[in-house]
């Protein structure tokens, strides 16, 4: 009997642990680099790249670090993304620390203020999930296209189903240790 309690206070420990790792909002240094908000020295080191790899929630928060006196963000519609249109922005940062939290699910795009830099490759589509998407390990963003339509990232069973691996090796590892 008193093996059964210690895996099961093993697998409580185990899924309180998983639960706990994922649910609060997170801050994301722009580029993951405090240089990040730059123009791109290839297309392999664009910024839209880095995001592929980061999945973003509602009420998560993204964090640019630039020179104030050369540099601003600005928030855009799809359309003034794709033309680099700097003079519709529906939000503008200047302030060289900016930090915006990503309020709505959908895509989320970003631009440079700095005359010529968004042209060269300084902007930044973000693909926002909703809270309930939040599974453990779940793969990384779908990238972002620039002239197709909004992104939508897949939901998978696959995290769920790793979600379930991990309980059911804490019972047996609980168990192992009766």
């Amino acid at each position: 009997m008193a093996g059964i309690l210690r895996a099961l206070c093993y697998s409580l420990v185990l899924v309180l642990l998983v639960s706990a790792t994922s649910s609060a909002a997170k801050e994301f240094l722009v580029g993951g680099k405090t240089d990040g908000w730059k123009i791109p020295s290839s297309q392999s080191d664009s910024l839209n790249k880095w995001a592929e790899t980061t999945r973003f929630l509602v009420g998560d928060s993204l964090v640019w670090k630039y020179e104030k006196e050369k540099d601003s963000v600005l928030k855009v519609r799809r359309e003034a993304y794709i033309t680099c249109n700097t003079t519709d922005a529906a939000e503008e940062y200047k302030d060289g620390n900016t930090k915006v939290t990503l309020d709505k699910s959908g895509p989320h795009y970003f631009i440079s203020g700095a005359e010529g830099h968004c042209e060269k490759g300084q902007k930044l589509i973000v693909v926002v999930m909703s809270q309930r998407h939040r599974l453990v390990g779940e793969s990384p963003a779908p990238s972002p296209a620039e002239i197709e339509g909004p992104a939508v990232a897949p939901t998978s069973g696959a995290a769920s189903l790793r979600a379930g691996c991990l309980v059911t090796f804490g019972v047996l590892v609980g168990f192992l240790w009766m």
